[in-house]
């Protein structure tokens, strides 16, 4: 009854291993890292997000290059009564208005970053054609005019924008490039998840067969009587419980192999063999100079200096609105009007409009002073919090680093423990077989092992995610000796 119970217990596991799947594929960590990049949910989302930000940038470019208008007013037709007033006597009277006017024009605009200001040269030509008893046809045209709008003591945005937006856009890079790390990070758990999953199904099924095999053994000791009912039915229990465990490291191995295909992009159905790679790079990493690519490279630094910007930027603002308000326009230019479109382009006449309009609060119940007060309390905030977030990175840094320095040698005596777990346990078996020892040293044999072969796994899994964590913190291959980097112009190629 209890072989055919146990024989129940194993087929349901083998059958969860083999439920559903699709092939099985041999896969490294560095071809799962590959994968992940290429093809996972959090990748694409990344790469999505970069790409809006350098459009952004894009637009943000073009807004400093000169812009072409064509402008126009097409097929204005006008036949109504318009009130209008009399010049000589005030009488308002209805005038019947009768006409179509067309107007066509091609301006070339520039923002001018150091004043603010806009620059703009354009031509234009309109028609008018009067229809009714005083029918007729007048042309008018502005062969050339230069007009410049100067907003005075007033806030530049051109000029904040100049020294906001490349912050903003190299942070994207990075950014984006932390996002790629942060998958990777993902991958080596996810990986080694699935590394000790397996390996504690190893174990079960290893496990199994060996105490299947001593329970022979007790049964002939039992009868001998060199070992006690108790031992024998400890012993028993064991093979119980490492039956046990066959069915329930399956739907471990189930779960953590769906994980790693839901990080790869992969069908859950697809059964990946991990092979891990125990020899570990010889890399010791000097915290001096880790911490210096990390504060010049990360995006850590970048975001306090954008928002001490912004923070500054708003001070400005405020301080820019509680004032006057002054604006200069001015225009320079030629102009005609004429009946014929040849006449308005024969010796145009000059024109010039200069005038300066102003705003002055003169009283405001303190609201453009309380304005500012605010801004500048944010400012102040904003310094503080960098400030303090500084020094906290430098510690976080220095805690990743050290542990990254010990966790080599750390794999290297897991690594030692699990070998000597293992011959112990070879050595403790041939004992218990010889009747040297009893039950219970054998099942602490047992257990150190399994624990010593799950503890090597956990530890190679923190060296790595150690190491990628240590990446993302400074965008740096520390392996390869290379600065991570990102290339606009080819992701945009991509399909």
């Amino acid at each position: 009854m209890m072989k055919r119970l146990l024989t129940i217990f194993i087929s349901g596991a083998a059958g969860l291993l083999l439920c559903g799947s699709v092939g099985a594929q041999r896969m490294t960590l560095a071809e799962a890292l590959d994968l992940a990049g290429g093809q996972s949910v959090e990748a694409l989302a990344a790469r999505n997000e970069f790409v809006s930000a350098y459009w952004a940038w894009r637009s943000y470019k073009a807004s400093r290059l000169p812009s072409v208008v064509l402008y126009g007013n097409l097929m204005n037709f006008d036949r109504s009564l318009t009130l209008l007033q009399n010049f000589e006597n005030g009488n308002m009277v209805y005038a019947n208005t009768y006409n179509l006017q067309n107007s066509l024009g091609l301006a070339v605009n520039q923002n001018v970053t150091f004043t603010g200001g806009t620059l703009s040269l354009y031509t234009d030509l309109s028609r008018i054609d009067q229809y009714g008893k005083h029918a007729g046809l007048t042309w008018y045209a502005q062969p050339v005019t230069l007009s410049y709008n100067q907003p005075l003591m007033a806030y530049n945005r051109f000029k904040w924008d100049k020294m906001i937006e490349p912050i903003a856009y190299e942070k994207a890079k990075r950014h984006y490039l932390e996002q790629m790390e942060e998958v990777g990070i993902r991958t080596v758990g996810a990986f080694y998840d699935l590394v000790l999953a397996r390996e504690k199904q190893a174990i079960a099924l290893s496990n199994y067969e060996n105490s299947g095999m001593l329970h022979a053994v007790a049964r002939e000791r039992l009868a001998l009587g060199s070992i006690t009912r108790d031992e024998y039915l400890q012993l028993e229990m064991r093979m119980l419980a490492d039956s046990i465990q066959i069915n329930e490291t399956a739907i471990g191995v189930r779960a953590a192999q769906m994980a790693l295909n839901s990080i790869l992009g992969l069908d859950e159905r697809t059964e990946v063999t991990p092979a891990p790679d125990e020899v570990l790079p010889d890399l010791y990493l000097d915290y001096d100079r880790v911490l210096d690519l990390a504060l010049n490279r990360a995006t850590f630094q970048l975001n306090n200096r954008l928002e001490i910007l912004q923070a500054q930027s708003e001070v400005a603002r405020a301080k820019a609105n509680r004032g006057i308000s002054m604006t200069l326009n001015a225009r320079f230019g030629l102009s005609k009007t004429g009946a014929a479109i040849r006449d308005v382009y024969l010796q145009p006449i000059d024109q010039e409009v200069v005038g300066l309009s102003f705003s002055v609060p003169i009283f405001d119940w303190g609201l453009g002073r309380g304005r500012v007060q605010k801004a500048q309390a944010a400012q102040a905030v904003v310094e503080a919090s960098a400030l303090q977030s500084e020094n906290d990175f430098r510690r976080d840094i220095f805690s990743k680093v050290a542990q990254f320095n010990s966790q080599r040698d750390q794999c290297t005596v897991s690594r030692r423990a699990a070998a000597i777990a293992r011959e112990r346990y070879a050595l403790v078996m041939e004992r218990f077989r010889a009747g040297a020892i009893g039950v219970t040293e054998l099942n602490n044999a047992q257990t150190e092992k399994d624990n010593a072969a799950s503890k090597y796994i956990n530890d190679l899994a923190t060296f790595w995610k150690s190491y990628y964590t240590l990446r993302k913190a400074a965008l740096y291959d520390f392996i390869g000796g290379k600065e991570l980097d990102v290339d606009p112009e080819k992701m945009m190629s991509r399909p």
